[in-house]
């Protein structure tokens, strides 16, 4: 009787045991479930997120390779954009010039070849050493040691798509750097020309630039006018009448030649885009078309070694010529000095 009893106390105590166990491991099961399912949930949302950031990367990519598609299209594009749009604006300088004494025959005549562009109503930049020809020039400079006074005798400028010839005065010269601007005497034969837009911003080291000129002068346009016309003027020693022919035949035209930025130093640029005599005073350009700097000069043997000055020098001869009255201004372009 005592043991029936002890049974059947304990089978409620079993039952209510593997009761336990079971809803115990049910816990544990569903536990795991829920477990799983946040396990396995983060790694379905990361796996969507590592695709939409692999997305978002390879559209990023794709955009950046566009624009430099597309800024490779514009540099290779200005040249040609620069010529068509500012071609009028850049002109051809010629001059002549003397050194020597009073009541005595000149020691030194010489002509003078160079580019000059449209900077502000009736005014032009260029360089020094083409607007005072005797600047920096070695010969000159011995004879005015001696006393001498240099002297123009003339200089001109020839736009294309016009005629003839306008005078030039030199109105603001850079007392420390190559770069001067000129007064058009005719300021209606400008009037109507575009002027060159400046950069706001420094160049720099490894951007394309462009130089537009007259290299070689007379002789580079005779070079590429025409047969009929080169072989009639390939041989005439005299450069003016040439000129005065090329502008009535509207072969005065300008040359672009282009390369890159080497170095900037103070107002000095430094690039390789190939030029010569003739092309000094020529606007350089960047990719955007916008003026940089005024070529001046290069280094014999060295292709990349074409000099240049920088916008910022030109910027206050420009505003001394502005308020000028028609005469020579000395501008010290370095506050400093």
């Amino acid at each position: 009787m005592d043991e029936h009893q002890s049974l059947s106390q304990e089978e409620p105590v079993c039952a209510a045991w593997q009761r336990t166990i079971q809803a115990v491991i049910g816990v544990f099961l569903l536990a795991g479930a829920i477990l799983a399912v946040h396990y396995h949930e983060p790694a379905r949302t990361d796996e969507r997120r590592t695709d939409d950031l692999r997305t978002d990367d390879l559209k990023n990519q794709v955009q950046q390779l566009t624009l430099q598609v597309d800024l490779l299209k514009q540099e290779q594009a200005m040249p040609a954009m620069v010529l068509n749009r500012y071609r009028n604006s850049i002109c051809y300088i010629f001059g002549v010039y003397r050194v020597g004494f009073l009541q005595q025959k000149p020691a030194l005549r010489a002509r003078i070849s160079g580019t000059g562009f449209v900077v502000s109503r009736g005014l032009l930049a260029t360089n020094r050493h083409v607007a005072e020809p005797w600047y920096g020039d070695a010969e000159s400079n011995a004879l005015m040691n001696k006393g001498a006074t240099p002297q123009l005798e003339k200089l001109v400028a020839f736009f294309p798509g016009s005629s003839t010839a306008v005078n030039v005065t030199p109105a603001a010269l850079s007392a420390y750097g190559d770069v001067a601007v000129l007064r058009v005497d005719d300021s209606q034969a400008v009037e109507q020309l575009r002027p060159l837009p400046l950069a706001g911003d420094p160049p720099n080291p490894g951007d394309l630039v462009s130089v537009v000129g007259y290299p070689m002068g007379v002789v580079g346009m005779v070079a590429k006018s025409p047969q009929a016309v080169y072989e009639r003027l390939a041989y005439r020693r005299d450069d003016i009448g040439a000129a005065n022919e090329l502008a009535a035949l509207s072969l005065i035209r300008p040359s672009a030649t282009c390369g890159h930025l080497g170095d900037v130093v103070g107002d000095k640029l430094i690039y390789d885009a190939p030029t010569a005599h003739g092309a000094s005073g020529g606007p350089v350009f960047n990719a955007q078309g916008q003026v940089i700097g005024v070529n001046a000069a290069f280094i014999d043997g060295f292709s990349g070694g074409t000099l240049g000055v920088s916008v910022q020098a030109l910027r206050p001869l420009i505003a001394a010529a502005e308020k000028a009255e028609p005469h020579i201004s000395n501008v010290d372009p370095d506050p400093s000095h």
